[in-house]
């Protein structure tokens, strides 16, 4: 009649990890030691930290980064590959082919995949590990995908880091994966050694619709889905996009960008895709416009970090963002322009008279 013996409401096993300090908040000691020893639930932390907007977990950021800058096992052997190309290209399906053939061969692979974030909801798909499930299981790879969050400028600040720490962890190729043919792809070209672009064949309309100054970064571009009935229009579309290169100003970094096919469901092409990378990175090694670009994305960080810097500061006034409400229902309501408003409250921001 006593019935069943309930269960003790307190959770024991809670209770011993907690005393045993496993809930203890990680050192930056903790996460350095954990990255160069490979550990990628410490190195996804990691990024984690990087792409946080708290304070705290900025100035913690920073002090991981830079001791990782240190300690970065490939100062000047790891590859930094930009993926960018139109809707459909299949990117994720051409990243998960190159990148089993590159673990296969003894290389350590981080793909770096900004996703698309919805400017309404601020949320993101995040889909890359489902795309490349291949992959993801591969133990020479991590994959880590991260929301664009409308900020071009903070998710170029924000993926430099990733690298350095991808780096550091022992990764030495690098892939950064785009959203597709946008503004994301000056910031991506930004912080990268190689930028490939993938395309589709039938390049008469989509040559006509892709932004000029896309092609001129590309060091190479190759149409993709090559395989089948779209053998022949994919070689039409080699040609054409290869006389559309020719036409452009040489680069001036002694490379001369490679236009190829590839099928990344037969393989077909592939192999060349590493080879052409290969071979711009002797070239420009060689005579020194590989360092050249290195410094020039050092230069860029150090503006965007500025930039991005200089914005937190601005929005986390609270008489700028009060002054901001004010002046952005007379702006609406046409009482003063939006240029004299935006002076007014840059004025108020230097003049750094807090009310």
């Amino acid at each position: 009649m006593k019935g069943i013996e309930q269960p003790s409401r307190i959770n024991e096993e809670a209770i011993r990890k907690l005393r045993s300090g496993k809930h203890k908040p990680m050192s930056v000691e903790d996460f350095v030691l954990g990255i160069r020893e490979g550990n990628r639930t410490i190195l996804s932390k990691a990024i984690t930290l990087i792409e946080s907007s708290l304070h705290t977990h900025k100035e913690k950021a920073q002090e991981i980064i830079a001791q990782c800058l240190n300690s970065i096992r490939h100062p000047a052997g790891s590859i930094r590959i930009g993926i960018t190309g139109v809707p459909g290209v299949g990117k994720s399906t051409f990243i998960e082919a190159i990148g089993k053939y590159l673990t296969a061969n003894g290389h350590k692979l981080a793909v770096l995949a900004i996703d698309p974030s919805s400017s309404r909801s601020k949320g993101s798909i995040l889909g890359d590990k489902t795309r490349m499930e291949e992959l993801a299981n591969d133990p020479n790879a991590y994959i880590r995908p991260s929301p664009a969050a409308g900020s071009l400028g903070g998710v170029a600040r924000k993926t430099m880091e990733s690298i350095i720490l991808c780096e550091a962890a022992g990764f030495d190729v690098i892939f950064v994966e785009t959203v597709g043919v946008g503004q994301s792809e000056t910031a991506v070209h930004s912080m990268v050694d190689f930028f490939l672009l993938l395309m589709l064949s039938g390049a008469g309309d989509e040559l006509q619709g892709i932004k000029r100054g896309i092609i001129e970064m590309a060091d190479a571009i190759f149409i993709n889905k090559a395989d089948g009935d779209n053998i022949g229009k994919a070689e039409m579309a080699r040609r054409e996009y290869s006389n559309a290169i020719h036409l452009f100003p040489a680069s001036t970094n002694g490379w001369t960008p490679e236009v190829g096919t590839c099928s990344s469901q037969t393989r077909e092409g592939i192999i060349r895709v590493w080879e052409v990378i290969q071979a711009f990175t002797k070239i420009t090694r060689e005579n020194g416009a590989f360092a050249r670009r290195r410094m020039e994305q050092d230069r860029q960080v150090l503006f965007d970090t500025i930039e991005e810097a200089l914005k937190s500061q601005f929005f986390a006034r609270k008489d700028i963002v009060h002054q901001l409400k004010i002046l952005e229902t007379e702006v609406v309501e046409g009482r003063i322009s939006p240029y004299l408003a935006a002076n007014m409250l840059l004025g108020k921001f230097n003049s750094g008279n807090v009310k």
